[in-house]
């Protein structure tokens, strides 16, 4: 038997839907009923997408996964093309065009970035994809649910919502979808050529990484921290363990690794930096394999070790900070103990993402899509709450989001999930953040037109 809901309820409720739909325009609306009258097909999607095995080495699972988005995108109206990456041992990268029928009237030229790849390789025991639970407790569970297939849906159906609203025809957009991003190819200014080439003819950035949410608030990124590794070696003079610390044989290159490493915990730190240790190795013979994640060490207790390495990351907050703290390092290891020599080299990694006032401007737009949609506020997330990723890449030409994709928990691990009931609502907002964009004059300065509140 169904309860009557009470006459004053209804008309509350009729009165959140009539401000909400007198706060959306006319294409708003097609777009958001476009959404959830397609949320099915978009999980449908989803999981197709998640059943093909596309970790980062696996070139032909990353091709496999390329061709269903590019035949998503000739739909759409995208001019496709596939970008082989041989020459980095990597499966290609995705480029799409938009171009706006009438230059200089589709508003802000849009960048959408984002990844085909996983961290989840076709060896490995995590493959499937399963769906538990109803309503709220509707989550999916499968490997690069999460990071970032889910987000790949989200920004293929925000562009389908669009297109059915009939504005998707009025815009400027380019897609690069990179098929290496858990572990790009080297050189960077190889395998991301084309991102950065993009970047250079846009005016702003939107990347479908991840939507964060921390007790139950949704959070918008406008920066993300660099990822960097370093390699240490150090030498020292061998002999008996008698003589160490002799003037003859001096201190070892273990000792002289450890003076190092413990420098760097005294002598760095920084606000939004952090500096980790993540493998040693010392003694008469050290050998590191060519990926630089495991190694071997010979040694006996009475010889002093004449070999050691060690290998970390830095994760920096600015391009500035990274390079203020590799002079650092480099300063540290040059003080060397006694009879030792040691060297450290930076690897290419992943640069930063600072925040800026246009980027905040942008985190401002969302959220007027936010308020007129109904959703709370996004605050700004605290960079040190996410990992690197390849909008860095272009961040020093454009503004940008970095991270407006799918919703879950468990990222980069067995058990990833995705929360499919914030699906719709992620997508409802890009929807109408991209069609705002695609409104604003291209020549505006964002942070001038949508200026931060005064301080109160």
């Amino acid at each position: 038997m169904h309860k009557k809901i009470p006459v004053c309820l209804t008309a509350a409720l009729l009165a959140v839907s009539t401000l909400q739909a007198q706060q959306l325009s006319a294409p708003e609306q097609a777009m958001v009923s476009y959404i959830k009258a397609n949320e099915q097909a978009s999980n449908d999607l989803l999981q197709k997408l998640v059943e093909i095995n596309s970790g980062t080495r696996n070139l032909e699972g990353v091709r496999a996964v390329g061709k269903i988005i590019t035949g998503q995108l000739d739909e759409l109206g995208f001019q496709v093309k596939w970008i082989p990456m041989d020459e980095v041992k990597r499966a290609g990268v995705l480029v799409a065009e938009h171009p706006c029928p009438e230059p200089g009237k589709c508003g802000k030229r849009m960048l959408l970035i984002g990844h085909m790849d996983t961290v989840f390789e076709k060896d490995g025991p995590f493959q499937s994809y399963t769906v538990s639970g109803t309503g709220n407790g509707h989550i999916a569970t499968g490997p690069g649910t999460n990071d970032m297939k889910g987000g790949l849906v989200i920004m293929l159906y925000a562009l389908k919502a669009m297109q059915a609203a009939g504005v998707l025809k009025q815009t400027e957009i380019t897609i690069v979808l990179s098929g290496d991003e858990e572990a790009h190819g080297e050189p960077a200014s190889v395998s991301r050529r084309d991102m950065i080439a993009a970047a250079k003819h846009s005016d702003v950035a939107l990347e479908f990484e991840g939507t964060p949410r921390m007790n139950g608030v949704f959070y918008g990124s406008v920066s993300r921290r660099s990822s960097i590794t370093w390699h240490l070696k150090a030498t020292g003079e061998t002999g008996h363990s008698s003589a160490i610390f002799s003037d003859t044989k001096g201190y070892g290159a273990i000792y002289e690794v450890t003076r190092i490493l413990d420098a760097f915990r005294t002598q760095l730190p920084e606000n939004y930096l952090t500096y980790n240790v993540g493998l040693v190795l010392g003694g008469t013979t050290v050998a590191v394999d060519p990926e630089g994640i495991s190694g071997s060490a010979t040694g006996k207790d009475n010889v002093i070790s004449p070999t050691a390495y060690a290998s970390g990351d830095i994760r920096t907050i600015s391009n500035e900070q990274t390079d203020r703290v590799e002079a650092k390092m480099k300063a540290i290891v040059a003080e060397h103990l006694p009879k030792t020599n040691a060297s450290i080299e930076f690897g290419e990694g992943y640069p930063a993402m600072a925040p800026t006032e246009d980027s905040r401007a942008l985190l401002r737009i969302l959220n007027g899509a936010n308020k007129s949609l109904g959703f709370a506020e996004m605050p700004e997330l605290d960079p040190m709450k996410r990992g690197a990723g390849d909008i860095s890449f272009v961040a020093e030409y454009l503004p940008g989001l970095a991270g407006i994709g799918a919703t879950g928990e468990g990222a980069h691990a067995p058990g990833e999930t995705v929360d499919l009931s914030t699906q719709p609502i992620n997508t409802e907002r890009d929807a109408l953040l991209m069609y705002r964009l695609s409104k604003v004059d291209a020549k505006a300065d964002l942070k001038t037109l949508y200026p931060a509140a005064p301080a109160k």
